[in-house]
């Protein structure tokens, strides 16, 4: 979900006006820190942009809709007497086009908005009654703009005591954040006409293609075109996005023209200990996320628990940063030609984000004519994105978040799927890495029957499913 600031207080109350904070974790339970839920916003280039606001109740909920420009930073929070949600889009300008609409709701009465110091901009709802409410937050894609979905659930008045309603149970998608590498005027590497740039976002457009045919996965591109994004801000949209991981898409270059075949990068211990450094000399100025424990500043917290939390949760992403690695080099060793059989460690920029499992995958070498020649081929493009997407969609099958709906496939061992237009049994059986053996038994379709759209299959998940 979008990013929130977790702002340690030493035996500060939580003000009631600031919304529901979150607990820390288990070994810090005995410390005297109280958490806030409030933001900072983030430095870009350029102010994002609220373009509209549309609302729509339905049978047990109301639907309130945010668009916006770029992914939103934001806070939520209700206030009562009268009762209220506010909306907090930070570093967020109105679009020219943008206007209050007039609502027609049983939920909401009035929709009310204005800047609040120059760049940020708050959305107020006044409510007919009380309600609680859930956040999503949604990319971009293809005419939808960025958008920040609010539902809004009744609070039951029984005998005299309000109780709320309990929302859907909605298993969330596993989100992927694919970062091509370079972009703009920062070309990478390359040969002749031949540009890193290029190669790569056509390989991370394969993944984003592959990636996003699983249920239980959602892709987000850091780039999907030619422009220039900071090491930093591809992380931030990562974050913004809600994401389980972080994979970096690059393709090398070597003096040695006869240097040739992929390679899988995790972050160096010695890279971890720099990133832990600049979170504890910068720990005073900007919030920064720390894995495991959502947004967290460690402004005004006791140097020794911050140390705690950032120690613990480098190491806990690393962890998790070699395991993926590992996964993606073993599905590439049955596609592609490796440099070397085992993952590579350096500290590089793209691979420290401080909350994120992270990898860069070289997909070969620029320098190197063969290798030059099968990147720039749509089919091999294709063929790598597919072994890359093979390699997390492994680590994630064992690693599968709690609530999201990999983990609930996984638990249950098999996963029911409707065929589209196009389907084969045998790209079904590649997607989920099973065998068309397997679901022609598991489904009782003989072997010369065609199977037809709309039409359920069954099919198993997990290790146990391999052909």
């Amino acid at each position: 979900m979008a990013s929130r600031d977790w702002v340690g207080a030493l035996k500060s109350p939580i003000s009631a006006n600031e919304g529901c904070p979150r607990r820390w974790p288990a070994f810090l339970s005995g410390t005297a820190v109280a958490v806030a839920t409030t933001i900072a916003s983030t430095a870009v280039a350029a102010p994002n942009q609220v373009e509209g606001i549309r609302l729509h109740d339905g049978p047990d909920s109301t639907r309130v809709v945010v668009s916006t420009a770029d992914i939103a930073t934001f806070k939520v929070f209700r206030l009562e007497d009268p009762n209220r949600l506010v909306v907090d889009l930070y570093d967020t300008r109105p679009a020219r086009s943008f206007a209050v609409p007039v609502v027609d709701s049983r939920t909401v009465d009035r929709i009310r908005s204005s800047p609040r110091q120059r760049i940020n901009y708050r959305i107020v709802l006044d409510l007919a009654h009380r309600a609680d409410h859930r956040e999503l937050v949604l990319g971009a894609a293809a005419a939808h703009p960025h958008r920040l979905v609010i539902d809004l659930y009744p609070v039951v008045e029984e005998g005299g005591r309000s109780s709320e309603a309990t929302p859907p149970r909605r298993d969330r998608d596993v989100i992927v954040a694919v970062d091509p590498g370079h972009g703009g005027k920062d070309p990478g590497t390359g040969a002749g006409r031949v540009e890193e740039k290029h190669i790569v976002l056509a390989i991370a457009r394969e993944m984003k293609r592959s990636l996003d045919q699983m249920p239980g996965f959602r892709t987000v591109l850091t780039r999907d075109g030619d422009y220039f994004l900071d090491l930093r801000r591809r992380f931030e949209i990562a974050d913004r996005a809600g994401a389980d991981m972080f994979v970096s898409i690059h393709a090398n270059a070597f003096k040695r023209s006869s240097v040739s075949g992929a390679e899988v990068y995790v972050l160096s211990a010695r890279g971890a200990s720099r990133e832990t450094a600049r979170l504890m000399a910068e720990r005073g100025e900007q919030p920064e996320i720390v894995g495991g424990f959502g947004s967290v500043s460690l402004h005004n917290v006791d140097e020794s628990v911050a140390r705690i939390v950032v120690d613990v949760s480098m190491d806990s992403k690393r962890n998790k940063s070699v395991k993926l690695g590992e996964s993606v080099l073993g599905a590439l060793a049955g596609t592609v030609t490796l440099r070397q059989e085992h993952l590579y460690e350096r500290g590089f920029m793209v691979l420290r984000s401080p909350s994120l499992p992270s990898i860069l995958v070289e997909t070969g070498y620029l320098s190197n004519s063969r290798d030059r020649r099968i990147l720039t081929d749509p089919a091999h493009q294709r063929r790598i994105a597919k072994a890359i997407v093979s390699g997390i969609r492994d680590y994630a099958s064992m690693n599968a978040p709690e609530g999201t709906l990999l983990a609930s496939m996984v638990e249950s061992g098999t996963v029911r799927y409707v065929v589209k237009r196009g389907d084969t049994l045998s790209e079904i059986a590649e997607r989920y890495g099973t065998s068309t053996r397997l679901l022609l038994l598991r489904n009782t379709i003989a072997s010369s029957n065609r199977i037809l759209v709309g039409q359920v299959l069954f099919i198993p998940f997990g290790k146990a499913s391999g052909s």
